[in-house]
C-alpha cells in the first residue's frame, strides 16, 4: 500500500494528518515548521525535505493544507520543489483542502491535468474541532462525479461529510461563501452578547435564548465567542487556537474580491471585513476569530455609574 502524503501540518493540517494514521494509513509528510514534523514523527509518519520529496518517497495521493494563495502556487508549480516537479511516472491524486481563489484552483488543477494527474480543490468547513473529531465538512471541486468518488474515498477518513460542488474551483467558490456568512455570523454573534449582558442579562441565559431561537447559528451554539459560556472553544482558552483573525480577513478579502468580480453587492461582508481589521490593528490577529468580541468588549468600557 503506498503512503499518502500530507504538506501542511497547521493548526488543521495537523489534526487531519493525525486521523488519517488512526485509520492505519501511513504518511509521509512535509512542513516548513519543525515542530508539527516532530509530532508527526513521533506518531509514525516519515518526513522529507520538500514538498517534491513527499511524491519521490512514493505517494500518490497527496493532500494539502496551506495558508495562502502564494503558498498552494508554490507548493504545487515549483520547478525544483514542487508537487509536479518530481521526475516520478506516477499519476498522482492531488487534493488542495486550502481556502484559495478560486481562479488559483482552476489554474493549478489545469497545471496538474496537463502533466497527467488529477487535482481536486476541496476546502473544509468545520474549524480545529472538526479536524481533530474528524467531523469536518468537504466542500468539493471535481471535474465529474468519477473522479469525485475517488477523491471522497480517502476525505471521508477525515470528515463527516463529502460534497460534489462542481468543477474544479467550484468547491473553493463554496467555501468562500461559506466564510462570509462566518465572519457576518460571528460579528453578529459577538454584538448581540455584549449588548444582552450590559442590558443585564446573564450570558448562559443569552445563549440559550438565541440557540433555541431565530438567531441559532453555528457561531453561537458551537463555538461561542464568550468566555464561560461553552467549554473546549477558544473562547474558553483566551481565544488561542482555533481559526485566527488574519486569516478570516484573508478570507473575506477573497469573498469581497470574487464578489465584485461576478457583480454581487454586498454590504454585510464589508462591514465584517473592516471589524476584523481594526481588531487585528488592535493586536488580535493571531487570535481566533471569536476574539472579535473581546476587541469589541475594550471598545465599550462600563460606565463608572454601573461599576
Amino acid at each position: 500500500m503506498r503512503p499518502i502524503g500530507f504538506v501542511g501540518l497547521g493548526n488543521m493540517g495537523y489534526h487531519m494528518a493525525r486521523n488519517l494514521m488512526a485509520t492505519g494509513q501511513h504518511l509521509v509528510v512535509y512542513d516548513v515548521c519543525d515542530g508539527p514534523i516532530r509530532k508527526a514523527k513521533s506518531m509514525g509518519a516519515h518526513a522529507v525535505h520538500s514538498p517534491r520529496a513527499v511524491v519521490d518517497a512514493g505517494a500518490n495521493t497527496v493532500i494539502t493544507m496551506l495558508p495562502s494563495n502564494k503558498n498552494v502556487s508554490e507548493v504545487y508549480s515549483d520547478p525544483e520543489t514542487g508537487l509536479c516537479a518530481s521526475d516520478s511516472a506516477i499519476k498522482l491524486k492531488l487534493i488542495d483542502c486550502s481556502t484559495i481563489d478560486p481562479t488559483v484552483a482552476c489554474t493549478v488543477g489545469a497545471m496538474a491535468r496537463a502533466l497527467g494527474h488529477e487535482f481536486f480543490d476541496a476546502p473544509v468547513s468545520g474549524g480545529v474541532g472538526g479536524a481533530e473529531n474528524a467531523t469536518l465538512t468537504f466542500m468539493v471541486g471535481a471535474p465529474n462525479n468519477q473522479a469525485f468518488e475517488r477523491a471522497r474515498d480517502v476525505l471521508q477518513l477525515m470528515g463527516k461529510a463529502v460534497v460534489h460542488c462542481g468543477n474544479t474551483g467550484s468547491g473553493q467558490a463554496a467555501k468562500l461563501c461559506n466564510n462570509l456568512v462566518l465572519a457576518v455570523s460571528m460579528l453578529g454573534v459577538a454584538e448581540g452578547m455584549l449588548l444582552g449582558q450590559r442590558l443585564g442579562v446573564d450570558k448562559n441565559l443569552l445563549a440559550s435564548i438565541f440557540n433555541t431561537s431565530s438567531a441559532r447559528c453555528w457561531s453561537s451554539d458551537t463555538y461561542n465567542p464568550v468566555p464561560g459560556v461553552l467549554d473546549g472553544v477558544p473562547a474558553s482558552r483566551e481565544w488561542d487556537g482555533g481559526f485566527a483573525i488574519k486569516l478570516m480577513l484573508k478570507d473575506l478579502a477573497l469573498a469581497v474580491q470574487a464578489a465584485e468580480d461576478a457583480g454581487v453587492a454586498l454590504r454585510g461582508a464589508p462591514a465584517a471585513r473592516a471589524a476584523f481589521n481594526e481588531a487585528a490593528n488592535h493586536g488580535l490577529a493571531a487570535k481566533d476569530f471569536g476574539a472579535i468580541y473581546r476587541f469589541l468588549e475594550q471598545l465599550s468600557p462600563i460606565p463608572s455609574e454601573h461599576i
